[in-house]
């Protein structure tokens, strides 16, 4: 059982923390407590501080000065992605449990960084992802995992958007992310993909990467940005093949002028039957699963899938869902969900699109 009371300390209070980690630990106030916020702005910790904080809850501007706070179990990491490892191993190497936003890090080099301290310290280390805890997902990993589906032999991972450039923070400062859509929305799409099949052992890939559209700013969901800060990709695609012959087609793009565009899905098939993720975003999910039966083709379409309702009408989400499982892991010493060499393998593909796309060529592993 548990003996205490977790103490959570959260580096990076900007959009992630505060629209994901913030409200999602405030629901948890019996597994843990928000003892400690940080932020190059010292204004943003402060005032995270102030409206999650515990009683005594710290602000810090330098995140080696928070974790010398032995109090403190629990880091979150949510800033951006290259600076997940040092980060990270830092937290690990001061005795903390890491939780690190997604992607696990803008380099494979980095990300085996990340994954060696968290072996070399025992400490749990997990990565957000958190579109696993979403119901479609969860129900339709069990039909993989049951095998339901037969030998699952192709898969797709859809992170399509029409016009949706994320146009707020650094997500189009390739210094301080790495890239554009196929690392900030591709990674979910494909850490999905990967969960679904069981299969994290790649053999080739090869990328295509686009940069077409960075002056096409009419339309845009979020607004329009100066074309000259947009120094990422547009869109990306990746052809992966996997050791057994299976293979992954990663489709990743915020702005694609397509109307059939999916987010955080996947469409899985097997000899048995196959299953599908529809709608536009994560939270539109339909699930879809289809088979043969009776000698006719048949198709099953789940009911209520969206998120778990209570009898109070509130509904967990899949932060909430994410956060709880996480603090249970510490708390009761399990395995989380996300286990960090599955993030590690995902971003070594990513890694490798970016790579083939550059050379021409395909990336052998």
């Amino acid at each position: 059982m548990a003996e205490k009371k977790l103490k959570v300390g959260i580096i990076g209070c900007g959009g992630i923390a505060n629209n994901k980690h913030f409200p999602a630990l405030a629901k948890l106030g019996d597994k843990a407590e928000m003892a400690a916020f940080c932020d190059i702005i010292g204004e943003r910790a402060q005032t995270a501080a102030r409206q999650y904080g515990a009683g005594d809850a710290k602000a810090y501007t330098d995140y080696k000065e928070m974790l010398l706070d032995k109090s403190i179990d629990v880091i979150h990491v949510c800033v951006p992605n290259m600076s997940h490892c040092p980060i990270t191993v830092d937290a690990l190497e001061a005795g903390k449990h890491v939780m690190c936003e997604k992607p696990m890090a803008a380099s494979s080099a980095d990300a085996k960084k990340m994954l060696d301290a968290a072996a070399r310290t025992g400490k749990k280390l997990s990565i957000g992802y958190q579109n696993r805890f979403r119901q479609d997902a969860q129900l339709m990993h069990n039909v993989c995992a049951n095998g339901e589906l037969g030998d699952i032999y192709f898969a797709k991972a859809h992170a399509l958007r029409r016009r949706a450039v994320p146009t707020w923070g650094v997500f189009m400062d390739k210094e301080k992310q790495g890239g554009g859509p196929l690392i900030d929305i591709g990674t979910h799409a494909l850490d999905l993909a990967l969960w679904m099949m069981g299969n994290y052992r790649p053999k080739s890939v090869m990328g295509s990467v686009f940069n077409k559209m960075a002056d096409k700013t009419g339309g845009n969901l979020f607004g329009p940005w100066d074309p000259k800060t947009f120094d990422v990709e547009d869109s990306a695609f990746g052809f992966i093949k996997m050791e057994n012959g299976a293979t992954v087609y990663l489709e990743a793009s915020w702005i694609l002028n397509l109307t059939d565009t999916k987010e955080a899905k996947c469409s899985i098939c097997g000899t048995e039957g196959g299953a599908e993720m529809l709608g536009a975003n994560p939270a539109e999910s339909t699930l879809i699963i289809n088979g043969e039966k009776y000698g006719k083709l048949v198709e099953t379409k789940p009911q209520g899938i969206s998120g778990i309702a209570y009898f109070s009408g509130a509904r967990e989400t899949e932060a909430d869902a994410e956060a709880r499982q996480w603090l249970d892991a510490i708390l009761f010493d399990r395995e989380p969900l996300v286990k960090p060499l599955e993030a590690y393998t995902v971003t070594r593909i990513l890694e490798a699109i970016y790579q083939s796309a550059a050379s021409g060529k395909p990336i052998d592993f």
